[in-house]
């Protein structure tokens, strides 16, 4: 199966990248079932990547429905170790407007009915999550949107809400006074298995709206979204582009070891068919004789 070190979500909007040569599409099935969609690999700009859209082609799948360990467990197994991620999301903020793009720093969770963790069924694992995005990934997101003109924040707390309905006035305002900068819904998840896989993940979010805490403005819709997002979508494919040539092979931040100090289940006892499911994950902190 082809290999690529560089892989791309597609969100709202985003379900293919113009410029990739030597494509071939990949039908993965993973221990957690299948991703969102075949997986498209190629190069862009000379460099291997890996695509996958969200939602599926044509925007199929709910975000609580979304098959986030089999997308990151599909990721991985083709070598992914860098993930750039494309996320629309509302703003708490006026100075945050439509059409401006944050480089997340922090997360806050208020999902409810997802399962956010590969761990479990015999095997405890705790990893540190302070960082909850790639620091070294998120600065070349946020140079290469400077680059391409965007107007563009270098950090920003997101607030990860479960959905499908958008926000009341009332939980919006509330968010908005935690002092969060944006809310979206798909960010967690993938930010907890991404780091849970060692995989580097940043996401560029792109305003599209300012939820529903401000009486001055329409509180956010569907037909507001897809509007604002298809400037935004244009916007995060330059990104991707002048991106994915500055990522260095070699790694040095933490994401890349997260799971060396995470286990409390001693190797001895973890149930060997939970040990095979996670291999590909855990395999190389298990001794010879353990795996």
């Amino acid at each position: 199966m082809p290999q690529a070190k560089i892989g791309v979500i597609g969100g709202t909007g985003l379900y293919d990248i113009e410029g990739m040569t030597d494509i071939e599409e990949v039908d993965i099935t993973t221990p957690f079932g299948k991703p969102s969609d075949a997986i498209t690999i190629g190069k862009l700009e000379g460099v291997g990547v890996v695509f996958l859209p969200r939602h599926g082609k044509g925007h199929r799948i709910l975000p609580t429905e979304l098959p986030v360990r089999a997308n990151i467990y599909a990721l991985k197994s083709l070598g992914v170790e860098h993930i750039i991620a494309i996320n629309s999301a509302g703003s708490f903020k006026l100075e945050v407007k439509p059409g401006d793009l944050v480089i997340l720093d922090q997360v806050i969770d208020r999902t409810r009915s997802r399962v956010n963790s590969f761990f479990g069924d015999g095997i405890v694992a705790h990893i540190p999550f302070a960082q909850p995005f790639c620091p070294v990934l998120s600065q070349i997101l946020y140079q290469a949107a400077q680059e391409a003109g965007a107007s563009v924040h270098p950090r920003g707390t997101c607030v990860v809400m479960e959905g499908a309905a958008f926000s009341t006035r009332a939980e919006s305002r509330l968010y908005k006074s935690w002092g969060a900068d944006v809310i979206g819904m798909t960010a967690l998840p993938e930010a907890k298995l991404a780091r849970e896989a060692e995989i580097c993940y940043a996401v560029v979010a792109c305003v599209s709206d300012y939820d529903s805490w401000h009486e001055r403005f329409d509180p956010v819709t569907v037909d507001v979204i897809l509007k604002t997002q298809q400037q935004n979508v244009g916007t995060a494919k330059q990104i991707i582009k002048l991106a994915v040539s500055r990522i260095r092979p070699r790694r040095d931040c933490e994401c890349a070891t997260a799971l060396k100090t995470a286990f409390v289940t001693a190797p001895e006892a973890m149930p060997a068919e939970q040990k095979k499911k996670l291999d590909l994950l855990i395999g190389k902190y298990l001794t010879k004789g353990d795996s």
